[in-house]
């Protein structure tokens, strides 16, 4: 029998690190300028825990005074490294709270070659973090496209921008993004965005890294449509012109015919005055617009994380919309009628006279649920089975900080059969009643977040079933 002791282990590893004797052979100067420390450590260690130090020590450049290995690293800080020897010494890890530091240590664990650490730092930003990653996606987007073994997160950065490309292209850091960055943005076929919002914010981005131009176009000469034609001539074969409308095209594309490559600009006209099929101009981007009217993008992308954390690109899944109130009634039966099948759905609930939201995800369905999941209890009430079911809530259609979120606790009674309800979720945990709905959990089988009593009215409800 094999048996492992790796708290002990990893202290008194701590402890080599921590001591002030001279058993060190090795001191690694780290950061520059003012913020310059030394650090004495066991080349034997950073050799067997790391490729980049096995490949460094074993150089024959590297250099030596009076036996120890003398080795600078400037482009590291010493609060990086320090966290960074503490978890090669010991395995262990305390994060800071500050995103920034958190990118520089993710940037120097790829450059150590720290596998494990990459790995760790990228699933505690896109599963912990996925606030931190939207308040400042331009320094995260930045960071991560420049690490080679950082695909996931980039990936996730790009799904994210190209399914919901407003907060970035809104926000302040916007027109300070790099061009190759806001190129691989701009030509990718899945950017879920209006083509005459691409052009809108194509043109600001481009006054903005234009240093010589006047915001006022009535204030331009030919000499600044020439420097802004430079500045946007790669970018401007991206745009599909071809999606945008000709009312649109005569007041916002045209004023800038200038800046626009002559063939490019002939087969626009042709295309809106023969229908003429365009030869350069890039085909429509291939997207799929999520169907809702109660919320946005963003907030989809973060139900479905709530679904499955493993696997939470929006590409996976497909959204079918199968019922809108405005449209089938807002009714028990409508619902009844409209959802019915094991299959795995969404109900999003607008509530009248406030900005609110509530709503839930059923992995079984909310009506007409296959016998095997039943479970009949005292009085003959009628429950079904499922352990992935939870009810939410946002303050509003833009809300990423305030959510909430209850997942059911109580497996058996996830889904209550009640015929006088379109929808209940664990016996009034989150139920429908023709044109109200109710949150209260006095049931307690599902987790008390959602915290409300209040009897809403509801203004508009739709039901998504979710397929892969």
């Amino acid at each position: 029998m094999t048996s492992f002791f790796n708290p002990k282990f990893s202290k008194d590893f701590s402890l080599i690190l921590n001591s002030n004797d001279d058993n060190y052979d090795t001191i690694i100067q780290v950061g520059e300028n003012e913020n310059i420390k030394e650090f004495c450590v066991h080349s034997v260690i950073l050799r067997s825990r790391s490729p980049y130090f096995e490949g460094a020590f074993s150089s024959s450049w590297v250099k030596k005074e009076n036996d120890i290995i003398i080795f600078n690293k400037p482009n590291v800080t010493p609060n990086i490294f320090d966290m960074i020897l503490r978890y090669i010494y010991s395995g262990k890890l305390d994060l800071t709270e500050k995103l920034s530091d958190i990118l520089k240590l993710l940037v120097a664990s790829d450059e150590l070659l720290l596998e494990e650490l990459c790995d760790y730092l990228r699933e505690y930003l896109t599963k912990e973090r996925y606030n931190w990653i939207h308040k400042d996606f331009v320094l995260v987007f930045y960071t991560v496209r420049k690490l080679a073994n950082c695909e996931f997160l980039q990936n996730y950065c790009f799904e994210t921008i190209c399914f919901d490309p407003e907060f970035i292209i809104t926000s302040f850091s916007f027109p300070s993004l790099e061009r190759d960055m806001y190129y691989d943005l701009l030509e990718r076929e899945d950017l879920l965005i209006k083509e005459i919002v691409a052009w809108d914010y194509l043109i600001i981005w481009g006054i903005k890294q234009t240093s010589s131009l006047n915001c006022d176009i009535n204030k331009w000469n030919n000499k600044d449509y020439e420097a802004l034609k430079e500045t946007l001539n790669e970018f401007i074969p991206l745009i599909r012109f071809t999606n945008i409308t000709f009312d649109d095209f005569n007041n916002k594309v045209r004023p800038y015919k200038n800046i626009i490559p002559s063939q490019i600009y002939k087969e626009i006209e042709e295309f809106y005055n023969k229908g003429t099929i365009p030869k350069i101009i890039l085909p429509p981007r291939k997207i799929e617009n999520f169907n809702s009217k109660i919320i946005k993008s963003r907030l989809i992308r973060r139900i479905i994380e709530w679904i499955n954390i493993e696997d939470f690109w929006i590409s996976n899944y497909n959204l079918n919309l199968i019922y809108r109130g405005s449209i089938d009634g807002i009714s028990n039966k409508s619902f009844k009628n409209k959802c019915k099948g094991q299959v795995k759905s969404l109900v999003l609930i607008k509530v009248n006279y406030s900005k609110k939201i509530i709503g839930g995800y059923s992995s079984i369905g909310f009506n007409s649920i296959e016998d095997n999941l039943l479970r009949i209890y005292e009085d003959n009430r009628r429950f079904y089975h499922s352990s992935n079911n939870f009810v939410f809530s946002f303050e509003n259609n833009e809300d990423i900080q305030n959510m909430k979120i209850s997942r059911v606790i109580n497996y058996d009674k996830a889904i209550y059969d009640q015929p006088h309800n379109g929808f209940n979720f664990g016996y009034n945990a989150f139920f429908m009643s023709d044109n109200y709905c109710i949150a209260n959990n006095y049931s307690y089988n599902y987790e008390d977040n959602l915290k409300t009593v209040t009897i809403n009215s509801i203004e508009e409800i739709e039901t998504f079933i979710i397929t892969k």
